[in-house]
């Protein structure tokens, strides 16, 4: 029998992939359980294997007593005094009971508690090495589809990729390689139930890390994933050092690394995309692959922003259906509405724009319009310089300026420009309106005369031509005219 026994655990151990001390457990529960079904009940009944491990023993525990009631709990002293001369009365004795008494119910029954146990320790260890793996890949076979679930192959255990993980632009035959991830394993009736997807933005992560090793070893990080499974994902990565380039990193020489993560997800397209901590930044670089010229923050506390692009370049921002933008708003978690050149000069958003400047920036100094331009947080002392040689002193003087003016200022170049418009949009609060130049008087007066003029047509009495006051005969007809005025009471 120790042979036997041996050879039997060695199998379990091998095969089933079943810990040893488990093993010698679910032996000792199924003799317990074929003890209880022949004598009623398992509680005195005592198991016990040899030092070595390759043999196993049942007992019976019973105690001594002068008259038994129970024969499976008791026994009678003289019976105990032929097992142990120097027993007595009170005492408990191990009577070993020899497994080939038992009947055949009670060993159907054993065989019954140890399939049980041989499941329940499968499933008990698989979901112990399963539910670590969870957001990792794994690979498996196509197997058989049922109601457009699909049940992959995985080696040890069934794993179901169900239809909602599915992208909508692959298809699987028998017996393809499928690799997903694993989002979720859960025990059932059935067995321990792996659930995959290949539509989880976390999937597309783990494929850039097998694809980059900067992402893998953590010198280039990804801030956020977003994803329309089959059609369109866009990745923001940033970069712990500063002589590496995040973007091209994951691109790789020729787009050789980023062309394996587009094949593994059957030629879905990817934007890689840098992230930065400045919202107009990262508002233009979300809208890739589209070129933004302007980014506008509408109101913060709603998180609404305008990117303004050029007309060749509007489809593009927007995407088929609005899925680019509509992915730039998820991944910039800002609302974003994209306008051309032309309609945004048609809106006025000058207040809008201020207000909102105000909301992101209200824990700056506020600043009046009168104010010198030193004043202007972070302005440069050579462009300062350059506005004293141009005779600009004060910040309602720079205001009062557009583009084309500003650039005619001696010594102002576009990156001068480009620092005062980021200084202006980015960190100044004025709480004093432009005053509007005073206009023109003899513009005031010609439009004056104009008016009095129009004022003091009349119409021919005759004919209805026009006529005017210094008349005395109408043009057309020739009739005498005379203007009479009437007093007002």
């Amino acid at each position: 029998m120790s042979a036997e026994m041996a050879e039997a655990i060695r199998q379990l151990v091998q095969e089933k992939g079943i810990d040893e001390d488990l093993v010698f457990r679910m032996i000792e529960d199924t003799l317990k359980a074929a003890y209880k079904r022949k004598f009623g009940t398992n509680d005195n009944a005592v198991v016990t294997f040899n030092d070595a491990h390759t043999d196993v023993s049942i007992y019976s525990r019973k105690t001594i007593v002068d008259g038994v009631y129970n024969p499976v709990i008791e026994i009678e002293l003289e019976e105990a005094l032929e097992l142990d001369p120097e027993c007595e009365i009170g005492d408990e004795l191990l009577i070993e009971v020899d497994p080939r008494e038992f009947d055949r119910i009670s060993v159907q029954s054993a065989k019954q508690t140890a399939h049980q146990s041989i499941r329940d320790i499968q499933k008990d260890s698989l979901y112990s090495e399963y539910k670590d793996k969870v957001g990792e890949i794994i690979i498996g076979y196509y197997q058989r589809e049922r109601n457009g679930n699909i049940y992959v192959d995985l080696g040890k255990v069934e794993g179901i990729l169900p239809k909602k993980f599915q992208s909508p632009r692959e298809t699987y035959r028998q017996n393809d390689r499928i690799k997903a991830l694993i989002t979720e394993v859960r025990k059932t009736p059935a067995g321990l139930q792996i659930v995959l997807s290949r539509t989880d933005p976390d999937f597309v992560r783990r494929i850039l890390e097998l694809e980059v090793p900067e992402i893998y070893d953590k010198t280039v990080e990804i801030y956020k994933i977003v994803r329309e499974p089959g059609y369109r994902t866009k990745v923001a990565v940033f970069s712990n050092r500063e002589d590496v380039d995040p973007v091209g990193a994951c691109v790789g020489m020729k787009g050789v690394r980023i062309q394996g993560v587009i094949r593994e997800l059957e030629g879905e397209k990817i934007d890689i995309l840098k992230y930065d901590d400045n919202p107009f930044v990262f508002i233009k670089n979300a809208l890739s692959p589209a070129e933004v010229n302007e980014v506008v923050i509408l109101d913060e506390t709603k998180r609404s922003a305008l990117a303004v692009v050029a007309e060749p370049q509007f489809s593009l921002a927007i995407g088929k259906q609005g899925l680019n933008v509509r992915l730039a708003n998820r991944l910039a978690d800002w609302s974003i509405d994209v306008k051309t050149d032309e309609q945004f000069a048609e809106m006025d958003i000058t207040a809008e724009t201020r207000k909102a400047a105000n909301d992101l920036f209200n824990d700056v100094e506020q600043i009046e319009s009168t104010a010198p331009v030193s004043e202007l947080p972070g302005i440069s002392d050579t462009l300062v310089s350059v506005f004293e040689h141009a005779g600009i002193t004060e910040i309602g003087d720079i205001l009062a300026k557009d583009d084309e003016q500003l650039m005619a200022i001696d010594g102002m170049t576009p990156e001068f420009l480009g620092e005062l418009k980021s200084i202006m949009d980015e960190s100044l609060d004025i709480i004093e309106e432009i005053p509007e130049p005073a206009p023109d008087p003899e513009a005031v007066l010609a439009a004056e005369q104009e008016v009095q003029e129009e004022a003091e047509e009349y119409e021919c009495p005759e004919c209805g031509e026009r006529i005017t006051i210094d008349m005395t005969t109408c043009p057309n007809c020739g009739i005498g005219l005379s203007f009479e005025y009437e007093d007002e009471e």
